[in-house]
């Protein structure tokens, strides 16, 4: 029965292309990566890689994860404005955040998922698994509403990165999982040198508007809007400076690797700041950050328990937001 659904559901739409890479569907040839910056970084032991897709069991169980790969790399196909099953999303595409069907190293992959959860997180001040993980990129990044968690669609998600993350052992982040944590700049990310950038950089896949380009049809996108109606919304893991900084750092412009950067760190930083500083669907949960002292250094909204305000959050300096996290954290220490 899935096997069917699935050769009945592939035919509806192509796959979204990656955020700065052209989908699937594409057949014209991309253009060469410019020349990577030098980082001056020592050689690195290999990342963390995903196992191969020819590796995936024939079978009922094998045709649940290759499913709920699909599921991740064309989610509009099914649940985008013109989505086949409900139109609860606002037609991006979870690989749009969560690269390669979240396979790339260091492009916000799920090679650590599946091994740390249920997990406690401070956002949800309570513990969370794999399901309410999901929910909350549908609620965020896709800003829109949820499937239920015990549909055929949620366990096929929870199948596909279950699979993503075997052989990872219980508990272990390995590197290259995720996100990397970039050095923080000694100033403020810039937003005017960002909106440079950007045109310099990113305008031809995703317009000078950020606005994207639709696939034909306009189920899907080619290249996923940065900003507007139809990006991710202000509740969104990657409205945080730093992640979508990191995110960039590794993977933008089209062509960049971590081994291979196209631009620094300083850049990432700049272009993330102008990125997030455009508007986007407001995206506030009030059950996020019941203990407001576990809000990281650049969650965008206040309160805080120190005194910087909002804009430091957003942009920096973050320096003295963190020591004065330090010393509020060893001041309770005392006092206990």
């Amino acid at each position: 029965m899935i096997a069917g659904r699935l050769q009945t559901l592939y035919g509806l739409c192509l796959l979204l292309g990656l955020l700065g890479a052209p989908g699937a569907g594409c057949h014209h040839k991309p253009a060469a990566p410019k020349e990577a910056v030098a980082t001056g970084k020592a050689a690195e032991p290999p990342a963390w890689s995903a196992p191969d897709t020819a590796s995936i069991a024939a079978g009922k169980a094998g045709d649940l994860i290759r499913y709920g790969r699909r599921l991740i790399s064309s989610t509009s196909c099914y649940f985008g404005p013109k989505g086949s099953i409900a139109r609860i999303s606002n037609g991006m595409n979870c690989q749009n955040c969560h690269l390669d069907a979240g396979t790339r190293p260091w492009g916000n992959n799920f090679g650590a998922v599946y091994s740390t959860y249920p997990k406690f997180r401070e956002r949800r001040g309570a513990v969370e698994n794999i399901f309410q993980r999901i929910s909350d990129c549908f609620e965020r990044s896709l800003n829109g509403h949820a499937p239920d968690s015990t549909s055929l669609e949620m366990q096929a998600m929870r199948a596909y990165i279950q699979w993503v993350g075997k052989g990872v052992a219980r508990g272990v982040k390995p590197r290259g999982s995720g996100l990397e944590n970039l050095p923080l700049l000694s100033r403020a990310a810039d937003t005017a040198k960002g909106r440079i950038l950007f045109l310099n950089k990113c305008t031809s896949c995703h317009g000078p508007g950020g606005q994207g380009q639709p696939e034909p049809g306009g189920i899907s996108y080619r290249y996923p809007p940065l900003w507007g109606p139809s990006s991710y919304n202000t509740g969104a893991g990657l409205y945080r400076i730093s992640r979508l900084a990191a995110y960039i750092s590794n993977n933008m412009p089209f062509g960049s690797t971590h081994a291979s950067r196209q631009l620094s760190d300083e850049q990432a930083w700049d272009l993330a700041a102008f990125v997030n500083s455009r508007p986007r669907p407001s995206g506030h949960f009030k059950g996020d950050w019941p203990d407001i002292s576990q809000k990281p250094f650049d969650h965008p909204f206040g309160p805080y328990m120190d005194s910087f305000p909002e804009s430091m959050h957003k942009y920096g300096p973050f320096a003295p937001i963190l020591q004065a996290k330090k010393d509020l954290a060893a001041a309770g220490t005392r006092r206990r």
